[in-house]
């Protein structure tokens, strides 16, 4: 199981939102790089970065940040937010961005997003964004009347690499993973799972670990990291033992 230690790029800056509330912004930091080689330093091979202006412009708007953590992270980086042409696809893993994530045209243009999962094989990854079970768009801005398990199942056969679902109600709260729905989507799915929202410790980490032959595949953490209250490390090793 991966960790994937999460930059949330607003203005230029490293914060943490809570629900997606970009008016509830937490700063942790001017220096995306920095903070994306303090996450290699404890031994991360993946990032997972967001532009979250851009999950609201439909366009990059931090590009020059996400360009500065490309330059000196030594892994794989997941790069989501306002990815909605085949020319920003293209830029992005022209510039060196390991695979792309997908939300609002996944469910506004899904047959682009298989085109783009066939173009790119691996690289493409569907984000199935939930607030009570139906899937939210436009940076969490639009709560549609699709369930998660009818969204992920349109992409089943369509060469995504896996599907990134968050429980936006846990996002940015520390309140723990929603690891019952997380596991029920993957079982519910043959494609593999990454969680997000809400993790807020080791025990979180542990969890979502004895479920990977269930399909999960990985797990986002943000603001556990930042508040000291989730070591990197360790969270890696526990990973690492369920692979």
């Amino acid at each position: 199981m991966i960790v994937f230690p999460a930059i949330d790029l607003k203005q230029g800056q490293v914060v943490r939102l809570a629900e997606g509330d970009m008016a509830r912004a937490t700063v942790y930091g001017d220096n995306p790089a920095a903070q994306a080689m303090l996450f290699a330093d404890a031994g991360s091979q993946f990032l997972h970065v967001v532009d979250l202006d851009g999950s609201f412009a439909g366009k990059a708007e931090n590009r020059e940040a996400v360009e500065s953590i490309l330059e000196v992270f030594p892994g794989h980086v997941q790069l989501g937010g306002g990815i909605r042409t085949p020319e920003a696809v293209e830029g992005w893993f022209e510039l060196g961005v390991s695979r792309v994530v997908m939300g609002t045209a996944a469910l506004k243009d899904p047959q682009f997003v298989k085109d783009m999962a066939r173009e790119y094989p691996g690289g493409i990854v569907v984000a199935v964004d939930a607030r009570d079970g139906m899937v939210a768009t436009e940076g969490w801005a639009e709560v549609s009347d699709v369930s998660i398990v009818d969204m992920a199942r349109r992409f089943e056969d369509a060469g995504v690499a896996s599907l990134l679902f968050t429980d936006i109600g846990r996002d940015g709260l520390l309140k723990g993973c929603n690891v019952q729905a997380t596991v029920d989507l993957a079982r519910q799915t043959e494609l593999p799972v990454i969680a997000s929202g809400g993790v807020k410790g080791l025990d979180d980490i542990h969890i979502l670990a004895l479920h990977a032959e269930d399909g999960i595949e990985g797990v986002i953490t943000g603001r556990a990291l930042y508040d000291g209250r989730l070591d990197l490390a360790s969270a890696i090793a526990i990973a690492e033992r369920a692979s």
